[in-house]
């Protein structure tokens, strides 16, 4: 009766990730930058973002709410997580990010992150003063995500995760929601094997409201120059959806016990299907030392990348990074330090650095 309920949760799970995705995910990259809340393809953690985002099928713990919510369900009882990314650096954007992921039952999860954009101060202007001198203002990107995983059997997991999308200036604002999903799979005597599917960022378009879209002007044929108020209407816009197919294998070099793994190289890739961008093949690799010092690259391509005339975003594909985590307590608790580097072209580069704690 168990393995009927697996193979049932599996095939509903499966179903519902990839059945929507020929609807939502049609595009091509004649339909880039048509989609707004583009901040929901930036990720804001350390470890993960230095994998070039190719762990679709081995993200586990906390930073799985972006690249797979199937992985929280990985989390042995509590995760904390604190993050800072200088984004584009020399642009003076910043993200701070903030998450947290309990274990609930024997196998599911329950997560909440929060990721906040800071634009800084940016200076006021108009039509008759174009230098500014009015004040200024700091633009307002903030993203809410809830979710719970849960694991179906040893090999199959599966979750879910809501977002609250907000963005706003002083006089103009947008909120949306949107839905992830993903699964994960393992086989294998030490769970070498990985494979995954995400669909993320599905949901309903969104608008802008606010007084910035409204203007005075005089009322047509009135003789004391009276004035009336015009609302215009923003346009709708769609949410940057997107599939992740992904696969990895574990390697390794000496195994003392089952228990026991100190050379570990884990090799990931992942396909990404984006709807108004364009397509993308990732490929990581990690080395790991004892799950103490973890060293990662990744690269993720798309065509044009190796052109500076074709490329159409600020990355050029290379990324890199490393964790230190040392156990403390006698609940093997860790603390653990990571760092990330995403090359650019234009700007230095996307710096991420973040803190976790397992307890």
């Amino acid at each position: 009766m168990k393995k009927q309920y697996t193979l049932f949760a599996s095939i509903a799970l499966i179903g519902f990730f990839v059945l929507p995705s020929g609807r939502v995910l049609g595009g091509n990259p004649d339909r880039a930058a048509q989609a707004g809340a583009s901040e929901l393809l930036i990720n804001p953690w350390a470890r993960s973002s230095g994998w070039a985002d190719a762990n679709t099928a081995g993200v586990h713990g906390l930073e799985a709410l972006y690249g797979n919510v199937a992985g929280t369900a990985f989390t042995k009882k509590t995760e904390i997580l604190l993050s800072n990314t200088q984004w584009l650096k020399g642009s003076d954007i910043n993200i701070n990010s903030f998450g947290l992921t309990q274990r609930v039952g024997e196998t599911g999860a329950l997560g909440v992150a929060i990721m906040a954009m800071n634009f800084g101060k940016i200076n006021v202007t108009t039509v008759d003063q174009p230098e500014g001198g009015l004040g200024t203002y700091s633009p307002q990107f903030l993203n809410i995500t809830l979710s719970y995983a849960k694991g179906f059997s040893d090999n199959i997991f599966g979750g879910l995760a809501a977002k609250v999308i907000t963005e706003k200036t002083s006089n103009i604002s947008s909120r949306g929601f949107a839905l992830d999903g993903g699964i994960q799979y393992v086989a294998g005597k030490q769970d070498q094997l990985k494979f995954g599917i995400s669909l993320k960022n599905v949901g309903p378009r969104m608008t802008f409201t606010g007084d910035g879209l409204s203007f005075k002007t005089p009322v047509p044929s009135s003789t004391q120059n009276n004035t009336m108020t015009v609302d215009q209407r923003s346009a709708d816009f769609e949410l940057p959806s997107l599939l992740n197919i992904g696969g990895g294998y574990d390697f390794y070099l000496k195994k003392d016990s089952i228990s026991m793994k100190t050379n570990r190289i884990t090799v990931m890739g992942t396909f990404t299907s984006n709807s108004f961008e364009k397509d993308q093949f990732k490929l990581g690799v990690e080395y790991g030392w004892k799950n103490i010092l973890m060293l990662r690259a990744g690269y993720a391509y798309e065509t044009g990348i190796l052109n500076s005339t074709g490329r159409t975003s600020a990355y050029t594909g290379a990324s890199a990074g490393f964790t230190f985590e040392i156990p403390f307590g006698k609940n093997k608790s860790t603390f653990g330090l990571d760092y990330s580097y995403r090359a650019t072209n234009p700007f230095n580069g996307t710096h991420s650095i973040g803190a976790r704690i397992n307890l």
